[in-house]
């Protein structure tokens, strides 16, 4: 996981030593939920926000805060990211949007972090964007759905 740390003889923290890991191909997706209103839905749905775009601009932030994720989250590394996809996705039945996204790069470390990030982000971005219509919104369930590449090799979540 990118930012693994370790703890030395006095307690601190390190950012991990990752230079004699092999590089490998590295792929991360995560989701995660935002539950709204109905009437809410309608207006992300309808591209009536006052703010604009929500389901383009969470995309756009979400990108933007995988790219960043070692400056948010202490001990993770800089990453050289070879693809982030953020999709956002209407879904009637909750009522609300779940997002997706997926990192990619060929590395020491994995991008699991960058994933999750985008997610987090992502959601709190459509928050943002229409919490003046609805302020009892929740974000929910952001996970890890699928982890592969490096020496533990695949992770998959189980279904919910």
């Amino acid at each position: 996981m990118s930012g693994l740390s370790h703890l030395d003889a006095k307690g601190q923290a390190h950012m991990v030593d990752v230079g004699d890991k092999a590089e490998t191909g590295r792929t991360a997706i995560a989701e995660g939920l935002v539950v709204m209103q109905k009437e809410t839905l309608a207006i992300v749905r309808d591209g009536d926000a006052k703010k604009g775009d929500v389901l383009g601009t969470a995309r756009l932030a979400g990108i933007m805060a995988a790219k960043r994720t070692h400056e948010l989250i202490p001990l993770c590394h800089p990453l050289l990211i070879s693809k982030i996809a953020v999709e956002l996705v209407i879904d009637e039945a909750l009522p609300g949007v779940r997002v997706t996204a997926e990192v990619k790069m060929k590395g020491q470390t994995g991008v699991e972090m960058e994933a999750l990030t985008a997610v987090g982000i992502a959601c709190l971005t459509v928050y943002d964007m229409v919490k003046a219509v609805d302020r009892g919104m929740r974000i929910e369930g952001i996970r890890l759905l699928h982890k592969s590449g490096g020496k533990s090799g695949v992770y998959e979540a189980d279904a919910v």
